[in-house]
């Protein structure tokens, strides 16, 4: 038991020491002037952990290896700074991903670093642009049944996968638990449906033709753009390497 605890202790004070660069920076920087959101984005380019336990939560920052989810990480950072900015901006950021100030694509790139901005591009289109690409394809399901005068909305969500994968979400989800050696449970977290989503992406552009891809790209961006999200998708116009 002993041998357990200790081993847990070192494990936080190592994560701990990997993070203080970055939360010493966002502290300092704040406390010298700088604004808290451009001090959060400078730090989060000093992050270098990929997932971690902290204060019993497990916070993974990276999904798939290869997409960064930067609001975790934000989240993570500004807790260590309570206080340290308004708190009804702090909530904008993390709940509606509303930024308090308005950044370029390339202002934004240039201060977390270029390689964690390409991360964040294929969190946008590999996570954020494929849930909203089901949720387009089911409005279209939706659309036709009303049309046709049958108004039931069951399976509405297995048609949609059915015609943007030609599977099932049980069929698919079970091949990516079996891929990734994850247990069959009838439940599913907050960071598996995103590791799910991020397969299907990938899954997606390895079965689906290039013409097809790009069609249902811009079918998801509208959809976000027709609920609220014009200024969310106007952030993310370069579109990650799909090869």
């Amino acid at each position: 038991m002993t041998d357990a605890r200790d081993e847990e202790t070192r494990t936080q004070s190592e994560t701990i020491a990997e993070g203080e660069p970055a939360i010493r920076h966002l502290r300092e920087a704040i406390v010298s002037g700088r604004h808290w959101y451009l001090a959060l984005l400078e730090a989060i380019s000093l992050w270098t952990r990929a997932e971690e336990t902290h204060d019993g939560r497990d916070y993974r920052y990276l999904i798939g290896g290869e997409a960064f989810d930067w609001l975790v990480l934000a989240e993570r950072l500004l807790d260590s700074v309570n206080g340290f900015m308004p708190q009804a901006e702090r909530d904008a950021l993390l709940l509606r991903g509303e930024p308090p100030l308005a950044l370029s694509p390339d202002e934004f790139r240039d201060l977390i670093g270029a390689p964690k901005y390409h991360q964040y591009l294929n969190y946008f289109y590999g996570i954020a642009v494929e849930d909203a690409l089901v949720m387009a394809v089911e409005d279209e399901v939706r659309k036709e049944k009303r049309l046709s005068g049958y108004y039931r909305d069951h399976d509405t969500t297995n048609e949609a996968y059915r015609r943007i994968y030609a599977s099932t979400r049980t069929v698919l989800l079970r091949h990516f638990r079996k891929e990734k050696s994850l247990p069959h449970t009838k439940s599913i977290g907050l960071t598996e449906l995103k590791e799910f989503a991020y397969w299907r992406f990938k899954y997606r552009l390895k079965t689906s033709e290039k013409a097809r891809v790009a069609s249902d790209t811009r079918k998801a961006l509208d959809w976000l753009v027709r609920h609220g999200a014009t200024a969310y998708v106007q952030r993310y116009q370069r579109p990650p390497d799909t090869e």
